[in-house]
């Protein structure tokens, strides 16, 4: 009897462990990990900041919080006009640095088509990564260590989903802020293409938003749908971007073009005007089909799509997408990769990798990575500056 339960629990106990094993290689296989290691300082909100936002259309409130959870939060605020530069700075407490910008209120839509063959870097996907991001930029010389501008004349594309499930969703948008600023000084430019990300906070949707922020709007005396709403002046900034653009005959939305998109008759710019006429209306089906409901939808809109990874499109179907506004081909972030790679024929290129956390270590272990091109070329760049044609 003892010898059968004892052959009875070995069978059980090695089931599981092969039943865990094949789980566990499962869920890393399509990106699963765990974290651990969290580093007490994503706590410490002291000189979190600023926060803008307008009392009027001539006056706004610059506020930095002080303090902390043990002894209390109050804020450090000022009154400003909107007709001058205002001096302000961003703190990150991890490794106690901050960088230095000026807030100027004369904000302008992007315009949606470039060409120039300059140089172009594009990565997506940093979800409040200001460490991983910052670092990425400087081993790859858009950047120098002192965070001045290095890439020239060279396109810097954010291709959506640069806020959320982390710390410093406000370093990352001054910082991204701070670099439009600097690369326009140097004839560069800086594209934030906003991802779904990005309109789930301005229409108030924080499902994956760190609770930091709930936090951080409690002591501003706010809500949190008013941390990006258009009164807060890096909503504004936000609701100023567009949602796909054109640089060097490429593509750069955060989702995709569902097949369904060339039946209209419609161009980037027209794209952009109806998808920004929603940054603030949360989203829900229609019963009638129509081009709006095609291009908001959080299954078929522009920002949300994953049909080139999910669905089951032909090359014909990816290209005639692409032929439809001039495109060579499209480069997307929104579905996450094992690696910056082409597909379709080189047609579409997944940029969304699973970069690493600034307050907490992920096993596996992960590293950043973007897409260099240069002319013709397509290059897979690494955390480390290191970069290899694809």
């Amino acid at each position: 009897m003892k010898k059968r339960i004892f052959r009875y629990v070995k069978h059980i106990t090695a089931t599981i462990l092969v039943l865990g094993t094949v789980g566990i290689l499962f869920g890393l296989y399509h990106g699963a990990s765990f974290h651990y290691g969290d580093d007490p300082k994503m706590m410490n909100w002291d000189k979190d900041g600023p926060y803008v936002f307008y009392k009027n259309d001539s006056v706004f409130n610059m506020n930095y919080i002080r303090g902390n959870q043990d002894n209390g939060f109050s804020l450090d605020q000022k009154e400003y006009t909107t007709a001058t530069e205002i001096p302000a700075f961003c703190y990150f407490s991890l490794d106690s640095t901050q960088f230095e910008f000026s807030i100027n209120t004369d904000m302008k839509t992007p315009v949606n088509t470039y060409h120039d063959n300059n140089r172009i870097l594009a990565i997506s996907d940093i979800e409040s990564g200001f460490k991983t991001f910052r670092d990425f930029l400087i081993s790859n010389k858009v950047i120098d260590k002192n965070l001045n501008w290095t890439f020239g004349k060279g396109h810097l594309v954010l291709v959506g989903d640069f806020v959320d499930r982390d710390f410093s969703t406000t370093q990352v948008l001054w910082f991204i802020y701070k670099l439009g600023q600097d690369a326009v000084k140097h004839g560069g430019l800086v594209h934030f293409i906003l991802g779904n990300h990005e309109l789930k906070n301005m229409q108030g949707n924080y499902e994956t938003a760190s609770q930091k922020y709930f936090h951080v709007a409690a002591i501003l005396g706010k809500q949190q749908d008013q941390l990006y709403d258009s009164n807060s002046f890096i909503g504004k900034w936000m609701a100023s971007k567009n949602t796909i653009e054109r640089i060097n005959g490429i593509l750069f939305t955060h989702g995709g073009l569902h097949p369904d998109l060339v039946k209209y008759h419609v161009t980037l710019d027209e794209i952009n005007k109806i998808v920004r006429k929603h940054y603030y209306k949360p989203y829900y089906p229609k019963s009638e089909k129509n081009l709006t409901q095609l291009l908001i939808s959080t299954h078929t809109g522009i920002s949300w799509y994953r049909g080139y990874f999910k669905d089951d499109l032909t090359q014909e179907e990816v290209e005639r997408g692409l032929n439809k506004f001039k495109a060579k081909s499209i480069v997307v972030g929104h579905t996450l990769q094992s690696k910056v790679n082409r597909q379709y024929k080189g047609k579409v290129i997944g940029i969304d990798v699973k970069h690493p956390k600034d307050y907490h270590k992920n096993f596996p272990n992960t590293q950043s990575e973007g897409l260099l091109i240069e002319g013709n070329k397509y290059y897979r760049v690494f955390h480390n500056g290191e970069k290899e044609e694809i």
